[in-house]
């Protein structure tokens, strides 16, 4: 058995009974591809293996809070189909439990002592670290300078408690540290890649707090995914380093250590971490230019691996979650495949689904007052095999609302005379729809004109271009009044 089938089995005879799940973005700015992924993943391992999807808001930094009591993030969710069991927690709501789990870090370190804030010169699990943020940036870049890896270099650690008195009689801020152990190991299960070892020697003492007494998003989340009962994590492989600087804090607490799956990083074309420069980064963007959330998710759930039906319903995407998934750390972002995949959904709409989600659309640049549901519903279906995102419904019903200049269209303006004199002929019968254009081709045949050039012509005159929907359906939507019309020039 190899040591990959071996670390699978051992994962599968140890995996928690119950599976607890929870997507914890912060609200610092607009959702994007990235974070939605990572709920997806959440979501889809949650539903696949009957557990518990949590939504928890990582909002310890309010400087940097974008979106309050991340009204944005749960609409976006619940537009998406992505349905939390449990929250959404706040952790800017918990902070006095991060204060009691910081005190008890403390008292370790004091264990003889009534007053967990008092220093103990001996072993150390935290300390404080009255470095500026600029006294740190000059040391990081003398450490590039000399090609060492940029680590904090424990000055702080070093004061003795005369020193660290002086600081605090001053006033001089501080933060905690996490003191690091570089005599041991850290060992973790990822799903996707087994066992993980990391040497701690390598990593460097981190911040648990902010000089402001909040508390780090790395500290907040060890503590709710311990006291939450979070059985599983997965999130971006980016995350990687931070994982083990939780597992390091969680073994201070002799709490247990969760499952990780450390997701493929989504990447632009040239390979670079997808950022807000990249088209579609935004979800609101997205939404904006007419992506639908089947698609988006359909999307995001396929990308990166391989399926034989590619065009999935979000139960279907829960059946489809590989058991073992791949252990690539990136994947590259198509948006013609996005493309592809929302045109796919677009022509699934039925009439009514298809109308509501485009008229929002319509509406901002066509005066809808006049048009019932009915015809919005046919006029939409007309154009429905042309869309690839629902903003495409704009030129492509522009035909409806405004009548072409033909003389300005780049689409051969120039028609035949004798063929516009045999549709002039024949318009009479436009009350039957079939008998007119029938009549048009036998007209056209009897004086050597193909037919088909006829029917464009036809086209040509009622939309202004000779591509387009077919003529039984645009005779139908424009009426016989507005086509004789258009038909005469």
């Amino acid at each position: 058995m190899s040591k990959g089938t071996f670390l699978q089995e051992k994962f599968k005879k140890n995996k928690p009974k119950t599976v607890r799940l929870r997507f914890a973005p912060a609200p610092t700015g607009k959702m994007h591809l990235g974070n939605i992924r990572t709920a997806l993943e959440n979501f889809l391992f949650s539903r696949k293996n009957s557990g518990t999807f949590v939504l928890r808001i990582e909002d310890t930094d309010p400087a940097r809070n974008f979106d309050p009591q991340a009204k944005d993030i749960i609409n976006h969710l619940k537009w998406l189909g992505l349905t939390f069991d449990e929250g959404p927690y706040f952790q800017s709501e918990r902070t006095n439990i991060y204060q009691e789990k910081l005190n008890e870090l403390k008292k370790q370190d004091n264990p003889d002592q009534d007053n967990p804030d008092q220093d103990n010169p001996g072993q150390k699990l935290i300390y404080r670290c009255f470095c500026t943020t600029e006294e740190l940036e000059e040391k990081r870049q003398r450490q590039i300078s000399l090609k060492k890896p940029p680590r904090y270099d424990r000055t702080c650690l070093k004061l003795s408690q005369e020193e660290i008195q002086k600081k605090l009689d001053a006033g001089t801020p501080f933060i905690w540290r996490f003191k690091i152990d570089h005599t041991k190991n850290i060992s973790f299960y990822d799903i996707a890649r087994g066992e993980l070892t990391f040497d701690l020697a390598n990593f460097s003492d981190f911040p648990i707090t902010r000089q402001d007494g909040s508390f780090t998003f790395i500290f907040a989340n060890v503590i709710d995914d311990w006291l939450m009962n979070i059985t599983y994590i997965l999130r971006g492989d980016d995350h990687l380093t931070n994982t083990v600087n939780q597992v390091a804090l969680l073994h201070a607490f002799d709490a247990p250590t969760q499952y990780y799956w450390h997701l493929p990083i989504l990447c632009n074309k040239d390979g670079k971490k997808l950022s807000k420069r990249d088209f579609g980064f935004s979800i609101d963007d997205l939404k904006d230019d007419g992506y639908l959330p089947q698609a988006i998710v359909n999307y995001l759930g396929i990308i990166g691996g391989s399926v034989k039906d590619e065009i999935m319903t979000l139960d279907e995407l829960v059946k489809a979650l590989p058991e073992h998934p791949s252990s690539t750390s990136h994947i590259k972002y198509d948006v013609e495949k996005l493309n592809w995949v929302n045109h796919k959904w677009i022509e699934k709409l039925t009439p009514q689904e298809l109308a509501a989600a485009c008229k929002p659309f319509l509406a901002k640049v066509y005066d809808l007052s006049g048009i019932s549901d009915g015809i919005l519903e046919k006029l939409v279906s007309l154009v429905q095999s042309d869309l690839v995102i629902l903003k495409d419904v704009i030129p492509a019903t522009k035909f409806y609302f405004e009548q072409p200049s033909i003389a300005e269209n780049q689409d051969n303006p120039e028609a035949d005379p004798n063929v516009l004199e045999i549709i002039k002929k024949h318009t009479d019968k436009i009350d039957n729809i079939d008998e007119f254009l029938k009549a048009v081709k036998e007209s056209a045949r009897e004086k050597n004109i193909a037919p088909s050039a006829a029917l464009q012509t036809i086209r040509l005159l009622l939309i202004g271009s000779k591509k387009g929907p077919f003529l039984h359906g645009l005779l139908e939507i424009l009426g016989k009044k507005e086509s004789i019309k258009r038909l005469q020039i």
